[in-house]
C-alpha cells in the first residue's frame, strides 16, 4: 500500500481532468474526405451564430483549431487543453458558465502546382475566403452547453450542413460581371484559375458604341458586387444598422443616401463618362491577389495587367493606353494602387493610394524587419513590452501584434487563415521546401526571419524600390504618386508613409505628387480635408475625378481621343 505522502504525490503527477470538444464528421456529406481546418467557436451572446462572431479584435468569441486530414463519415477530432485558442490561449481558462457553441469545418483542396509542389488549400469559392460562409464548409448547429474546463465531460459537435454556393449578382443597366481565364495563373494553380470583375459602364454605354472610354481600376478587398451604386433613396422604413467605429446610430442610411448621390452624379449630363473596374482576385490564401507576381500566389501582377485587363477594355471599349488608365483604392487597395504604378509604370497614368498597407516595412505597422530582432516584443534589459497593432484616434490601444498573429495561427496553420499577417507572407515571401509561404517570423515567438525580410526588401518593399530604381522609374512616375493617410490610423500605416515621404520629397528629379494627412484621421482617410472618414470612403469614384482629368488632358498624346466619351 502507498503511504499517505506517496499517494498525495501521485495525485498531483497526474494529469487533471479537463474538459474537450469532439467534432464529427456527419454522414452524407459530398466528399468521401475532407482536408481542412476544424474551428470550434463558443461565446456568451446567441444572438447570432458563434462562427460569426470570431474575429481578430479583443471582443472575438472564442475560437481553437486543429487540421485534420482524409476526415471521413463518423470520424472525429478532438480539442482540449493542449490546443491553442484566441482570444484565450487554454481551454482551461475559460470561465465556467453557459455558452453557445458551434464547429466548422474549412475545407481545403489540394493543389498540384506547376513547380511540382503539393498543397492542401482553401479554394477560392465565391465568399472572398471568408471560412465563415465560404461555399462547401461544413458546419455543426449551435449548441448551447453548460462549460466547465475542470469537469471530465465531452462536449459533442457534428458538422452535418454543407455552407451552400453564391450566386454573383445579375447585370444591371450599369452594372455588368466580367469572368476571365487567366493562361498563366492556371498553369500556374495547375487548375483552371479565373480572374472576375464588376465594371460600372458610363450612362447610354449601350448607345454610344463609338464611344472608347478610360478606365479606372478601383482596387480593394474581394467585392461581392460592385458596391456605392443605387438608383433609388434609402427606403423610408429602413431599419438602421449602427456603426461604433464611425459612431452612427444609422450608417446603413448614410450609405444608402451616398450611393444614391453617386447614382445621380455617374448618369448626370455633365459627368465624364468612364469605366470603373472592381476586380475579384479572391484566391487560395486570401481574399485578393495584391495584384503582384509572388511565388506562392502565382503571376497575378502580369495576369491582371497583361490578359486580363486587355481582355477587358476589348469587351468594354477602353481606349486601351496607359494615358487613360488609372488606379485608386483603400488599406489593402492603397498598396496594389501605388505597388501596380510602381511596377507597371507606363500602364498608368495616375496611382491615388489611401491609407496603405505598408508601404516601407522598417515600419510594418509598427515592426522593422530588418533591425528588430522580434515582432512580438520590444525588450529592454529587465523585461520587455508587447508591440500594439491597433488604437482609435485617440491612441487607445485595442489588442497586440501577439495576437493577431495567434489569432491566425488558430485560423489556419501554414498561412492558411485568410489573415493579414498571412497574406503578407504569401504574397512577399518565398516559397519554403514544403511548398508554403516561408513566413518573415516565427508565429508562435515572435522571432524575424532575416533571410525573408531581404527577400521582402528587394521585391516589395515599394519606398527602398523607388529609391534604389529612382533615376529609371522617375521619368515614368513623375506627377502620378498620390498618397493620403489619416496620422491615426487605426493600423499605425502612416509610420511607413512619413518614411515613403521622406524619401519622396528629397527624390532627384522630382516626383511631382503629393502625399497628405488627415488630422486625427482614423483608417482609410483618403485625402478629403473637409468631410470625414464615414462619407470620403464612399466617394472613391468621384473624389480624384478632377485630378485625373487634369492630368489626361495635360499628357494625353497627340491625337489622342479626348472627346468620343464625353457624350452628354
Amino acid at each position: 500500500m502507498l503511504r499517505m505522502g506517496a499517494l498525495i504525490a501521485l495525485m498531483l503527477a497526474a494529469p487533471a481532468m479537463a474538459a474537450q470538444v469532439r467534432v464529427t464528421l456527419g454522414p452524407g456529406q459530398p466528399q468521401r474526405d475532407y482536408d481542412g481546418r476544424v474551428l470550434v467557436v463558443l461565446t456568451k451572446d446567441g444572438a447570432s451564430e458563434p462562427r460569426f462572431q470570431a474575429n481578430r479584435s479583443n471582443t472575438s468569441a472564442q475560437v481553437f483549431g486543429v487540421d485534420a486530414q482524409a476526415m471521413r463519415a463518423g470520424q472525429a477530432v478532438s480539442l482540449g487543453d493542449e490546443v491553442t485558442g484566441y482570444p484565450l490561449e487554454t481551454m482551461r481558462e475559460i470561465p465556467k458558465g453557459r455558452y453557445f457553441v458551434q464547429a466548422i469545418l474549412h475545407k481545403y483542396d489540394t493543389y498540384k502546382l506547376a513547380n511540382g509542389k503539393t498543397v492542401k488549400l482553401p479554394a477560392a469559392r465565391g465568399a472572398g475566403q471568408n471560412w465563415r460562409k465560404e461555399p462547401g464548409n461544413l458546419v455543426s448547429a449551435v449548441k448551447e452547453i453548460e462549460f466547465d474546463s475542470a469537469s471530465a465531460d465531452t462536449i459533442d459537435l457534428v458538422l452535418d450542413k454543407v455552407l451552400p454556393e453564391i450566386a454573383p449578382p445579375v447585370d444591371t443597366e450599369f452594372v455588368r460581371r466580367f469572368s476571365f481565364r487567366s493562361p498563366s495563373l492556371s498553369k500556374f494553380w495547375g487548375r483552371d484559375t479565373f480572374l472576375n470583375a464588376y465594371v460600372l459602364v458610363p450612362k447610354d454605354f449601350d448607345r454610344h458604341p463609338q464611344a472608347r472610354y478610360p478606365v479606372m481600376i478601383n482596387h480593394g478587398h474581394f467585392p461581392e458586387g460592385f458596391s456605392g451604386i443605387r438608383a433609388t433613396p434609402p427606403a423610408a422604413d429602413l431599419v438602421c444598422e449602427p456603426s461604433a467605429r464611425f459612431n452612427d446610430s444609422c450608417y446603413n442610411r448614410v450609405e444608402q443616401q451616398e450611393a444614391h448621390g453617386f447614382y445621380k452624379t455617374w448618369t448626370s449630363a455633365d459627368f465624364p463618362r468612364f469605366l470603373v473596374v472592381e476586380i475579384d482576385h479572391s484566391n487560395p490564401y486570401f481574399d485578393d491577389s495584391y495584384a503582384v507576381n509572388s511565388a506562392n500566389l502565382g503571376p497575378y501582377g502580369d495576369a491582371i495587367q497583361y490578359e486580363f485587363i486587355p481582355a477587358l477594355e476589348k469587351k468594354f471599349r477602353g481606349i486601351g493606353a496607359g494615358w487613360a488608365r488609372f488606379t485608386y483604392g483603400g488599406s489593402t487597395g492603397g498598396w496594389e494602387a501605388l505597388a501596380v504604378q510602381v511596377f507597371y509604370p507606363d500602364e498608368y497614368n495616375g496611382a491615388f493610394a489611401a491609407c496603405p498597407d505598408t508601404i516601407d516595412f522598417r515600419q510594418t505597422k509598427v515592426v522593422n524587419i530588418y533591425d528588430d530582432d522580434n515582432a512580438f516584443w520590444m525588450q529592454g534589459p529587465f523585461g520587455r513590452v508587447p508591440r500594439f497593432v491597433n488604437r482609435n484616434y485617440l491612441g487607445h490601444v485595442n489588442w497586440t501584434n501577439e495576437m493577431e498573429n495567434r489569432y491566425e495561427r488558430v485560423i489556419g496553420s501554414k498561412s492558411r487563415s485568410g489573415g493579414q499577417w498571412d497574406i503578407w507572407d504569401a504574397v512577399y515571401s518565398p516559397m519554403g521546401d514544403d511548398g508554403y509561404p516561408r513566413p518573415i517570423w516565427d508565429k508562435t515567438t515572435g522571432v524575424i526571419d532575416k533571410a525573408v525580410a531581404a527577400h521582402w526588401r528587394e521585391n516589395y518593399d515599394l519606398r527602398h524600390i523607388l529609391q534604389r530604381d529612382w533615376v529609371k522609374l522617375a521619368p515614368k512616375l513623375q506627377g502620378k504618386i498620390h498618397i493620403h493617410v489619416g496620422d491615426m490610423d487605426n493600423f499605425y500605416l502612416n509610420n511607413a508613409v512619413y518614411l515613403m515621404e521622406d524619401f519622396l520629397t528629397k527624390a532627384d528629379p522630382p516626383y511631382e505628387g503629393e502625399v497628405t494627412y488627415g488630422d486625427r484621421a482614423e483608417h482609410c482617410w483618403n485625402g478629403d480635408p473637409t468631410l470625414p472618414n464615414a462619407i470620403t470612403r464612399l466617394r472613391y469614384n468621384t473624389m480624384y475625378v478632377p485630378k485625373i482629368l487634369d492630368r489626361m488632358a495635360k499628357t494625353a498624346p497627340a491625337g489622342a481621343d479626348m472627346t468620343s466619351w464625353r457624350y452628354p
